[in-house]
């Protein structure tokens, strides 16, 4: 254990300037931000971070902090960054007065780790603007507030910042995060922009604000889940008849979440290309075996499409360059693409979450601060020709969906031809068809755990107890959920020979209310038996059955007009909060973007105590089926169904069930009264 990270983590902020740390080769920066401030906002961006460090540093920390805002458009106190190595380490080697504070220590290391995190150095995990902090003064003064933290405390974060630690009980979360939480009619993305440079709003997105990112794995599941299914529904695909052997996925990204895509397609069995500019994330992702081959010459791209068609071998392949370029020239060619879908970060469409064709990326970057209005323009001249590409490809009976990134959102605000008759989107959304129907309504979601030991040996062995306990549910599940319970079986079989741990010792396994349960029982049992030689922590992706509230994406499939409503999510922190959780969050955007979804999320740190078990049932019953009866109030007939086998099971769930009101009635009576207005 190394005695200088533990004395420097309970330093905290410095009372000196430290030398300027050094920078590792190969490190993705995010792109300069666009100067959004006023003379007077900017004295005020400028005085916010001063008030972390002591008055005696002001004089000559001032002007650095300042060209830092002139350069990048923000201020992320880049001294502070701190020298010694960032990743996960095993939980005995934080300085910290109780398990709960240094599992937490643990996972927020894990999501600036440079192996993990696509803008280390600007805090940001993934999304291009998803942060865990705005700032390194942030960080250091939470590091040290988590070592001295006792069960007697919980300690408060307003979007990145520590407001302290205050008196609380063992039973209470030790820490409660909010990020981007703001007044609703200040919730534009100007107004994000304006604040986050300020230093008093962060951008979360889902897991990196919340602590719970795990790298491209927390949705490569969900991804070959999704692809599966796609199979199933768009091509007629079956298990017996070779699933998707030979089929062709088109799609865009290797950053943060997108680099699950290429894992995904090899793992689900189809040829998978996927677009990426950014010659970092490429090299990060085939370095770490997420991505299999690279081209960057469209002609060698597609021959080796028809190779791998006619060996009906699965691939995952990297198309070095700008997606536009390649679905243009797939729909010049006439070739048969199967599924095409896109997830660039359009939650971030100004500011390096899409780069537009015409431009590199270095004139990307260049432009995008400098001249904000052009860059806007040719972000929506390029949404609309790769739109034209999509739609002459989708008319050769290409199924196309809307990875909930705000893609069809965003092209339809750029004038694409993304809009039906009726006002409708002409593609939906992946949730519409599948994850909400197959997975959401039944209460399957992307649950997660973390191993504290950071030995691979016991990840193998959670591997393992979760496989048994899916194998026991599997026998007797209904035909309703069979087939996800076998996918998921079929994936956690395979999981350790996939190679997907990228930092912490992590696990992804889609699962439902009782399956999550009886899984996080077993392996509070082995902890306390010892197989298992350290805290497991418990969590999920936000993007579940009940954690995130978002009209183009995970309700999407709500049509009783609550879509945009945000009890559900707001609800769940709430409850979690109370009923066992070790932390909660809850947060303004998140894969979608700024004020387009409101979403939360929770951390349980297993101990082996029959204090945990009590807090695994109450806790994960209440985080699943919350989300089950909404969806059945709003007349979904699986949610529903789940529902009811959920109550027969509890009965102290008691549920309010809708009485459906028969369409030809309704329109009746309207008619009555309105007449045929």
């Amino acid at each position: 254990m190394s005695d200088d990270f533990r004395e420097l983590v309970t330093r905290g902020i410095p009372d000196h300037l430290p030398p300027m740390p050094p920078e590792a080769p190969g490190i993705s920066h995010a792109p300069r931000r666009r100067q959004v401030l006023s003379g007077a906002q900017r004295e005020l961006a400028l005085t916010n971070a001063l008030r972390y460090v002591p008055e005696g540093l002001h004089a000559e920390l001032a002007p650095e902090l300042a060209r830092e805002l002139a350069t990048d458009g923000r201020i992320y106190m880049r001294r502070f960054r701190p020298h010694y190595p960032m990743h996960a380490r095993p939980i005995d080697e934080y300085p910290a007065r109780c398990q709960q504070a240094a599992a937490v220590m643990l996972m927020i290391t894990n999501n600036l780790d440079p192996a993990v995190a696509q803008h280390p150095y600007e805090l940001i995990t993934y999304g291009g603007n998803g942060a865990v902090f705005q700032n390194w003064a942030q960080y250091l003064r939470t590091m040290q507030y988590l070592s001295r933290m006792t069960q007697e405390q919980t300690l408060v974060m307003y979007s990145g910042h520590p407001l302290g630690l205050f008196p609380s009980h063992p039973e209470a979360p030790r820490v409660v995060v909010t990020n981007g939480m703001v007044v609703p009619n200040y919730s534009s993305q100007d107004d994000y922009e304006r604040m986050n440079a300020l230093g008093v709003t962060s951008y979360g997105q889902m897991t990196a604000g919340s602590y719970m990112y795990i790298g491209p794995q927390g949705i490569v599941h969900g991804t070959a889940i999704t692809l599966l299914n796609a199979g199933r529904r768009y091509l007629g695909c079956s298990d017996e008849g070779g699933g998707l052997a030979g089929k062709l996925l088109v799609t865009s990204g290797l950053g943060g979440m997108s680099g699950a895509q290429a894992k995904a397609s090899v793992i689900a069995g189809c040829i998978g290309v996927v677009a990426e500019i950014n010659p970092d994330a490429v090299k990060k992702r085939h370095e770490q075996g997420w991505v299999q081959e690279v081209e960057r010459d469209l002609d060698r791209v597609l021959q080796r499409i028809e190779r791998a068609r006619r060996e009906k071998q699965p691939l995952s392949l990297a198309y070095q360059g700008n997606v536009v370029h390649l679905w243009e020239r797939l729909a010049r060619e006439g070739l048969t693409v199967d599924m095409g879908s896109d997830q660039t970060s359009l939650h971030n469409p100004f500011a390096g979450g899409y780069y537009p064709a015409g431009l590199t990326l270095e004139q990307s970057n260049q432009m995008l601060s400098r001249d904000p209005d052009g860059f806007r323009e040719q972000v929506h001249a390029s949404l609309r020709r790769q739109v034209a590409a999509i739609n002459a490809l989708a008319g050769r009976g290409m199924a196309f969906w809307d990875y909930g990134n705000a893609f069809l959102l965003q092209a339809s605000r750029a004038g694409a031809e993304v809009m039906r008759p009726d006002g409708g989107f002409r593609y939906p959304s992946y949730v519409e068809d599948i994850m909400g129907p197959m997975c959401f309504d039944h209460g399957f979601g992307p649950f997660r755990w973390v191993c504290t030991s950071c030995d691979p040996l016991d990840l193998e062995t959670t591997d393992g107890i979760a496989a048994q306990v899916l194998e026991q549910l599997s026998s007797s599940s209904p035909p309703e959920t069979r087939q996800q319970m076998l996918d998921n079986l079929r994936w956690i079989r395979a999981a350790g020979s996939h190679r997907m741990v990228v930092g912490s010792q992590a696990r992804i396994l889609y699962s439902d209310c009782e399956g999550r349960t009886r899984i996080a029982l077993a392996f509070n049992q082995a902890i306390r038996d010892g197989r298992i030689h350290a805290p497991v922590v418990l969590g999920r992706d936000h993007h579940d059955v009940s954690g995130t509230d978002s009209p183009f994406r995970e309700t999407a499939d709500i049509r009783d007009g609550s879509m945009f409503c945000a009890d559900m999510a707001v609800h769940n922190v709430i409850g979690d909060g109370f009923r066992g959780a070790t932390w909660v969050s809850l947060h303004n955007g998140g894969g979608v973007g700024w004020g387009e979804v409101t979403n939360g999320g929770f951390g349980m740190v297993l101990d082996g105590s029959e204090a945990v078990d009590r807090r695994i049932q109450q806790m994960i019953h209440w985080d699943v089926n919350n989300g089950i009866a909404r969806r059945s109030w709003a007349g979904n007939a699986s949610a529903r169904f789940t529902l009811e086998r959920a109550m027969a099971a509890e009965p102290r769930l008691e549920a309010t069930l809708p009485h459906a009101a028969g369409a030809e009635l309704v329109r009746g009576a309207l008619a009555g009264v309105y007449g045929g207005e």
